[in-house]
């Protein structure tokens, strides 16, 4: 059963794990120096235990303890209790989900390991944005899709903002990153996948006809803003476009997901 342990002091070491969440940098530092990430909501921090993923601490007010007393009471970590006016000059923000917990990050599987009963694949390029990962790991979920790669340089999944927004459909999809970019679509393409990049490329035809009949599909979307690079539109093996009206020529990434993995879904 975990130790309820009330905290006055805001500077109390023990709170490390929480402190200064909107300092971008300082969060990136600290979570990949101890190995952590963080969940913030009841419901967020239900998905990361039943993932399977082993809590370092949970910090919430009192008002909030009833909802996450089942989880508490099963876990061994410590349980901060501070008072409601403290939590928000712990964080850094008003907290309005009213709980929050560390856990363990856990070493990422292979990508064959990750790929081994996948049909359909999310591959994403560049996304540096922890809120368009967070959305487009939610649509992957949502739409049927069963895994997710990333390229090096994409935004952390694990960040607390791309698991809240995601829902905590980060500790239910396979993922894992890519470790060489330059031949990831081409690996791909030998492991069986069709590799189908959303582009806007003169040659790219309708994404329902790009997918249509396909077994295995790995979905490739690019930056935001700039798109996929031209190496990896290049090495793709076919080049798609969601057709849109109104001489509007794209959608944000993470709406842009939503409507390729329904297609994908669907072929």
């Amino acid at each position: 059963m975990a130790e309820l342990i009330e905290i006055a002091d805001p500077d109390d070491p023990r709170l490390a794990d929480y402190r200064d969440l909107r300092d971008v940098s300082l969060r990136k530092h600290v979570e990949t120096e101890h190995g952590l990430f963080l969940a913030e909501g009841e419901k967020v921090v239900r998905r990361a235990v039943a993932a399977g993923y082993a809590a370092r601490s949970f910090l919430m007010a009192p008002r909030w303890l009833d909802g996450l007393a089942d989880v508490v009471e099963a876990s061994a970590a410590p349980c901060f209790v501070v008072p409601d006016a403290m939590v928000e000059q712990i964080i850094g923000f008003h907290l309005h989900r009213g709980a929050l917990a560390s856990f363990h990050r856990r070493a990422l599987p292979s990508v064959d390991d990750v790929l081994a009963d996948a049909r359909s694949v999310l591959v994403m390029e560049e996304i540096v944005d922890h809120t368009n990962v967070g959305a487009m790991f939610r649509c992957a979920a949502a739409l049927g899709f069963d895994a997710v790669l990333l390229a090096p340089r994409c935004a952390d999944p694990l960040y607390r903002r791309s698991v809240k927004v995601a829902m905590g459909t980060v500790f239910a999809l396979p993922w894992t990153r890519l470790e060489h970019w330059r031949d990831a679509l081409p690996t791909l393409s030998a492991s069986g996948f069709t590799t189908v990049a959303l582009t806007l490329a003169d040659d790219a035809i309708e994404l329902d006809q790009a997918v249509e009949g396909l077994d295995r599909v790995a979905l490739v979307m690019g930056a935001e803003g700039n798109g996929l690079s031209a190496h990896w539109q290049e090495s793709a093996d076919r080049r798609a476009i969601i057709p849109m009206s109104a001489g509007v020529d794209s959608l944000n990434v993470a709406a842009a997901a939503a409507v390729a993995c329904y297609v994908t879904a669907r072929r």
